[in-house]
């Protein structure tokens, strides 16, 4: 039984449908069902059932499932630690906002327990591009928030968080229990540069377009709260800074905190990376900082 077979069958299993899992693969249909088959044929028994809309998991399949993923991750781990022995294991780590978030810490203390001789890079980016580098080939995977250009990158959520409007603590609306972005709809917002993605802007802007003061670190959407009065969205659940409050946007869907990679440059190291940032972001408390724009994927505490 191959490893590559079994990677194979877990794309597979995972996105239940061949075609989709040949293009995650970067492969042709043809050749992925003949490698299904053969696999099929080694186990003694049907991993899926199969039908016009897709594919379904047999018994022996979820068993060969749970299998092959452990299979696949001690295979991964051994070659990482083999390529660390040898001096050439690293990873650069694209981080929108700021790296601070205590689940970014989590992630950090975690991911050094598993690979101690691994070198991590580090590289805080502006809120003006949500891919964090990855898509200029700068780094080797991004923490962030969807929604952005996704093409040719692999993008796995990590969490989703509600959002609320980021205001001035003596703001008339700071002290409602909730609000719609049309009571919104009079106000200046910070936004960001012209050239940022659309996707990203338009989400963070309530899918309209807004008037107001160009920013492009978290730190500058908050302070143009603070002095100018404008207002802007921000991750829910963390402390605003002083002067600020944040009040729950009930029609605005949740910012998605997520791991992206390029589709054509996954390694082991980057599958680790993503599996403990997994851990990472499933609990914890909020980061306690700035308010108002993309925080990192790690601590979903804020946008």
């Amino acid at each position: 039984m191959e490893l590559r077979s079994l990677r194979y069958f877990v794309a597979v299993a995972e996105e239940l449908h061949f075609g989709r899992a040949a293009a995650r693969l970067h492969l042709s249909q043809p050749p992925l069902s003949r490698a299904i088959k053969q696999l099929e044929t080694e186990v003694g028994a049907e991993l899926f059932v199969r039908s016009p809309a897709g594919v379904t998991l047999t018994p022996v399949g979820e068993v060969l499932l749970d299998e092959a993923r452990s299979l696949l991750a001690r295979a991964d781990q051994a070659r990482v630690r083999v390529a660390a022995a040898a001096g050439a294991a690293s990873i650069t780590v694209g981080i929108l906002g700021d790296s601070t978030d205590p689940r970014v810490t989590r992630l950090a203390v975690a991911f050094r327990r598993q690979h101690p001789r691994v070198e991590v890079r580090v590289r805080e980016t502006e809120l003006t591009d949500p891919t964090c580098g990855v898509h200029a080939g700068l780094v080797d995977v991004a923490l962030t928030r969807r929604p952005f250009d996704e093409t040719a990158l692999t993008v796995r959520e990590l969490r989703a968080d509600p959002v609320g409007a980021l205001l001035r603590a003596d703001d008339p609306l700071a002290g409602r229990d909730s609000l719609k972005l049309a009571d919104l709809a009079d106000r200046r917002w910070f936004r960001f540069p012209e050239g940022t993605d659309p996707r990203w802007q338009s989400y963070w802007h309530g899918g309209q377009r807004r008037e107001g003061p160009v920013v492009r670190t978290v730190q500058e959407c908050q302070q143009a709260v603070l002095w100018n009065g404008t207002v802007g969205m921000t991750v829910l659940d963390h402390e605003p800074a002083d002067g600020l409050a944040v009040v729950p946007l009930i029609d605005m869907p949740p910012s998605r905190a997520v791991a992206a990679w390029n589709q054509r440059h996954t390694s082991p190291l980057i599958r680790s990376f993503f599996q403990a940032a997994t851990t990472a972001y499933a609990g914890g408390t909020a980061h306690t900082g700035a308010a108002g724009a993309p925080s990192l994927p790690s601590d979903p505490s804020r946008v």
